[in-house]
Protein backbone atom coordinates (compact mmCIF):
# COMPACT_ATOMS: atom_id res chain seq x y z
CA UNK A 1 0.00 0.00 0.00
CA UNK A 2 1.13 3.50 -0.81
CA UNK A 3 0.48 5.35 2.43
CA UNK A 4 1.21 8.79 1.06
CA UNK A 5 -1.51 11.30 1.95
CA UNK A 6 -3.35 8.80 4.14
CA UNK A 7 -4.25 9.94 7.65
CA UNK A 8 -3.00 7.93 10.61
CA UNK A 9 -4.03 8.61 14.20
CA UNK A 10 -1.75 7.32 16.95
CA UNK A 11 -3.04 7.49 20.50
CA UNK A 12 -0.03 7.32 22.78
CA UNK A 13 2.05 8.61 19.89
CA UNK A 14 4.23 11.12 21.71
CA UNK A 15 6.92 8.79 23.03
CA UNK A 16 8.43 5.33 22.67
CA UNK A 17 6.85 2.97 20.16
CA UNK A 18 4.07 5.39 19.23
CA UNK A 19 6.46 8.22 18.40
CA UNK A 20 8.82 5.95 16.45
CA UNK A 21 5.81 4.79 14.42
CA UNK A 22 4.66 8.36 13.82
CA UNK A 23 8.06 9.38 12.50
CA UNK A 24 8.37 6.32 10.26
CA UNK A 25 4.93 6.83 8.74
CA UNK A 26 5.45 10.57 8.31
CA UNK A 27 8.71 9.84 6.45
CA UNK A 28 6.66 7.57 4.16
CA UNK A 29 4.36 10.45 3.28
CA UNK A 30 1.43 9.81 5.63
CA UNK A 31 -0.38 12.59 7.45
CA UNK A 32 0.16 11.62 11.08
CA UNK A 33 -1.75 12.87 14.11
CA UNK A 34 -0.41 11.89 17.53
CA UNK A 35 -2.32 12.34 20.75
CA UNK A 36 -1.44 12.36 24.42
CA UNK A 37 -2.97 13.80 27.55
CA UNK A 38 0.27 15.73 28.18
CA UNK A 39 0.66 19.06 26.36
CA UNK A 40 4.40 18.93 27.09
CA UNK A 41 4.74 15.53 25.42
CA UNK A 42 2.71 16.67 22.42
CA UNK A 43 4.92 19.72 21.99
CA UNK A 44 8.10 17.66 22.25
CA UNK A 45 6.86 15.04 19.78
CA UNK A 46 5.88 17.54 17.11
CA UNK A 47 8.89 19.86 17.24
CA UNK A 48 11.07 17.75 14.89
CA UNK A 49 8.89 17.08 11.90
CA UNK A 50 5.59 17.21 10.04
CA UNK A 51 3.52 15.53 12.75
CA UNK A 52 0.35 17.08 14.11
CA UNK A 53 -0.30 16.80 17.84
CA UNK A 54 -3.47 16.90 19.91
CA UNK A 55 -4.12 16.74 23.64
CA UNK A 56 -6.72 14.15 24.62
CA UNK A 57 -7.48 11.99 27.64
CA UNK A 58 -8.10 8.54 26.16
CA UNK A 59 -9.80 7.43 29.38
CA UNK A 60 -12.61 9.92 28.74
CA UNK A 61 -15.28 9.12 26.15
CA UNK A 62 -16.20 12.80 25.99
CA UNK A 63 -12.60 13.84 25.34
CA UNK A 64 -12.26 11.20 22.64
CA UNK A 65 -15.47 12.24 20.88
CA UNK A 66 -14.32 15.88 20.89
CA UNK A 67 -10.92 14.82 19.56
CA UNK A 68 -12.35 12.78 16.68
CA UNK A 69 -14.78 15.55 15.81
CA UNK A 70 -11.89 18.05 15.62
CA UNK A 71 -9.73 15.97 13.33
CA UNK A 72 -12.47 14.44 11.15
CA UNK A 73 -12.16 11.24 9.12
CA UNK A 74 -8.96 9.21 8.94
CA UNK A 75 -7.65 5.96 7.47
CA UNK A 76 -5.77 4.12 10.22
CA UNK A 77 -5.84 4.02 14.02
CA UNK A 78 -2.90 2.85 16.13
CA UNK A 79 -3.33 2.40 19.88
CA UNK A 80 0.00 2.60 21.67
CA UNK A 81 -1.05 3.63 25.15
CA UNK A 82 1.34 2.23 27.73
CA UNK A 83 0.89 1.33 31.38
CA UNK A 84 3.54 0.10 33.80
CA UNK A 85 0.95 -0.45 36.54
CA UNK A 86 0.39 -4.01 37.72
CA UNK A 87 3.82 -5.54 38.26
CA UNK A 88 4.56 -7.94 41.09
CA UNK A 89 4.28 -11.53 42.23
CA UNK A 90 0.67 -12.59 42.27
CA UNK A 91 0.62 -13.72 45.92
CA UNK A 92 1.22 -10.15 47.06
CA UNK A 93 -0.10 -8.28 44.03
CA UNK A 94 -2.19 -5.24 44.91
CA UNK A 95 -5.38 -5.98 42.99
CA UNK A 96 -6.58 -2.40 43.34
CA UNK A 97 -3.38 -1.38 41.57
CA UNK A 98 -4.04 -3.97 38.87
CA UNK A 99 -7.55 -2.57 38.45
CA UNK A 100 -5.88 0.78 37.81
CA UNK A 101 -3.74 -0.91 35.17
CA UNK A 102 -6.93 -1.89 33.33
CA UNK A 103 -8.22 1.66 33.71
CA UNK A 104 -5.11 3.13 32.11
CA UNK A 105 -4.78 0.73 29.16
CA UNK A 106 -7.57 -1.82 28.58
CA UNK A 107 -10.58 0.50 28.90
CA UNK A 108 -8.98 3.41 27.02
CA UNK A 109 -8.26 1.07 24.09
CA UNK A 110 -11.91 0.00 23.93
CA UNK A 111 -13.17 3.56 24.35
CA UNK A 112 -10.84 4.83 21.63
CA UNK A 113 -12.07 2.22 19.17
CA UNK A 114 -15.76 2.51 19.95
CA UNK A 115 -15.86 6.31 19.81
CA UNK A 116 -13.65 6.43 16.71
CA UNK A 117 -15.43 3.97 14.43
CA UNK A 118 -17.65 6.60 12.81
CA UNK A 119 -14.52 8.51 11.75
CA UNK A 120 -12.25 5.59 10.80
CA UNK A 121 -12.31 4.49 7.16
CA UNK A 122 -14.44 1.36 6.82
CA UNK A 123 -11.70 -0.59 5.04
CA UNK A 124 -8.80 1.02 6.87
CA UNK A 125 -6.89 -0.53 9.74
CA UNK A 126 -6.84 -0.72 13.53
CA UNK A 127 -3.64 -1.80 15.27
CA UNK A 128 -3.24 -2.57 18.98
CA UNK A 129 0.15 -2.42 20.69
CA UNK A 130 -0.01 -5.03 23.45
CA UNK A 131 2.92 -6.98 24.97
CA UNK A 132 4.38 -10.45 24.85
CA UNK A 133 3.31 -10.93 28.50
CA UNK A 134 -0.15 -11.62 27.05
CA UNK A 135 0.90 -15.13 26.06
CA UNK A 136 4.36 -15.75 27.55
CA UNK A 137 4.99 -16.45 31.23
CA UNK A 138 7.33 -14.11 33.10
CA UNK A 139 7.55 -14.15 36.89
CA UNK A 140 6.06 -10.98 38.33
CA UNK A 141 4.10 -10.14 35.17
CA UNK A 142 0.72 -11.75 35.85
CA UNK A 143 -0.93 -8.33 36.03
CA UNK A 144 0.58 -7.19 32.73
CA UNK A 145 -0.44 -10.50 31.19
CA UNK A 146 -4.02 -10.02 32.32
CA UNK A 147 -4.32 -6.55 30.73
CA UNK A 148 -2.56 -7.37 27.49
CA UNK A 149 -4.12 -10.81 27.23
CA UNK A 150 -7.58 -9.28 27.49
CA UNK A 151 -6.77 -6.94 24.62
CA UNK A 152 -5.34 -9.66 22.40
CA UNK A 153 -8.34 -11.89 23.09
CA UNK A 154 -10.72 -9.46 21.40
CA UNK A 155 -8.64 -8.88 18.24
CA UNK A 156 -10.17 -11.79 16.25
CA UNK A 157 -13.73 -10.87 17.24
CA UNK A 158 -13.22 -7.23 16.29
CA UNK A 159 -11.74 -8.33 12.96
CA UNK A 160 -14.87 -10.38 12.36
CA UNK A 161 -17.41 -7.79 13.51
CA UNK A 162 -15.79 -4.73 11.97
CA UNK A 163 -14.84 -6.16 8.58
CA UNK A 164 -13.64 -4.98 6.10
CA UNK A 165 -11.71 -2.93 8.66
CA UNK A 166 -8.50 -4.82 9.35
CA UNK A 167 -7.79 -5.40 13.04
CA UNK A 168 -4.33 -6.58 14.15
CA UNK A 169 -1.92 -6.33 17.05
CA UNK A 170 1.81 -6.21 17.59
CA UNK A 171 3.09 -7.80 20.79
CA UNK A 172 6.47 -6.33 21.81
CA UNK A 173 8.94 -7.84 24.23
CA UNK A 174 11.52 -5.77 26.06
CA UNK A 175 11.77 -2.40 24.31
CA UNK A 176 13.81 0.59 25.45
CA UNK A 177 10.96 3.04 26.05
CA UNK A 178 9.80 5.27 28.92
CA UNK A 179 8.02 2.18 30.31
CA UNK A 180 11.20 1.60 32.31
CA UNK A 181 11.62 5.19 33.51
CA UNK A 182 10.92 4.38 37.16
CA UNK A 183 14.05 2.22 37.38
CA UNK A 184 17.23 4.05 38.41
CA UNK A 185 19.48 4.54 35.41
CA UNK A 186 22.17 2.08 36.53
CA UNK A 187 19.58 -0.60 37.34
CA UNK A 188 17.85 0.02 34.02
CA UNK A 189 21.05 -0.31 32.01
CA UNK A 190 22.00 -3.47 33.90
CA UNK A 191 18.58 -4.97 33.19
CA UNK A 192 18.81 -4.11 29.49
CA UNK A 193 22.26 -5.72 29.27
CA UNK A 194 21.19 -8.84 31.16
CA UNK A 195 18.08 -9.25 29.02
CA UNK A 196 20.08 -8.80 25.82
CA UNK A 197 22.54 -11.47 26.89
CA UNK A 198 19.85 -14.15 27.31
CA UNK A 199 17.59 -13.12 24.41
CA UNK A 200 18.16 -15.09 21.18
CA UNK A 201 18.91 -11.97 19.09
CA UNK A 202 21.38 -10.79 21.76
CA UNK A 203 20.12 -7.23 22.04
CA UNK A 204 17.39 -5.25 23.72
CA UNK A 205 14.59 -3.97 21.50
CA UNK A 206 14.24 -0.43 20.18
CA UNK A 207 10.99 1.42 19.42
CA UNK A 208 11.89 1.44 15.73
CA UNK A 209 11.79 -2.37 15.68
CA UNK A 210 8.13 -2.33 16.61
CA UNK A 211 7.34 0.67 14.42
CA UNK A 212 8.40 -1.32 11.35
CA UNK A 213 5.93 -4.08 12.23
CA UNK A 214 3.11 -1.59 12.76
CA UNK A 215 3.84 0.02 9.39
CA UNK A 216 3.68 -3.41 7.77
CA UNK A 217 0.34 -4.19 9.44
CA UNK A 218 -1.05 -0.90 8.18
CA UNK A 219 0.27 -1.41 4.68
CA UNK A 220 -0.53 -5.07 4.07
CA UNK A 221 -4.20 -5.16 3.09
CA UNK A 222 -4.36 -8.97 3.31
CA UNK A 223 -3.60 -9.16 7.03
CA UNK A 224 -6.30 -9.12 9.67
CA UNK A 225 -6.91 -10.89 13.00
CA UNK A 226 -3.13 -11.24 13.26
CA UNK A 227 -0.96 -10.82 16.35
CA UNK A 228 2.76 -10.50 15.63
CA UNK A 229 5.40 -10.98 18.31
CA UNK A 230 8.27 -8.51 18.12
CA UNK A 231 10.28 -9.70 21.09
CA UNK A 232 13.72 -10.81 19.93
CA UNK A 233 12.74 -14.39 20.75
CA UNK A 234 11.78 -13.68 24.37
CA UNK A 235 8.94 -16.19 24.18
CA UNK A 236 11.51 -18.87 23.32
CA UNK A 237 13.80 -17.81 26.15
CA UNK A 238 10.93 -18.02 28.62
CA UNK A 239 10.48 -21.71 27.81
CA UNK A 240 14.11 -22.68 28.44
Amino acid sequence: MDIRNQRVVILGGTSGIGLATARLLAESGAEVIVASRSQENVARATERGPIRGEVVNAASAEDLRDFYSRIGSFDHLVLSLASNIGAGEFRTLDLDMLRQGFETKFWPYLLAVQTGLDFLRKDGSLTFVTAVTAHTAFAGAAGFGAVNGALEAIVPTLALELQPLRVNAVSPGGIATPFWKDLPEDAREAFFAQSAAITPVKRFGQPEDVAEVIAMLIGNTFLTSTIIDCDGGARIRASW
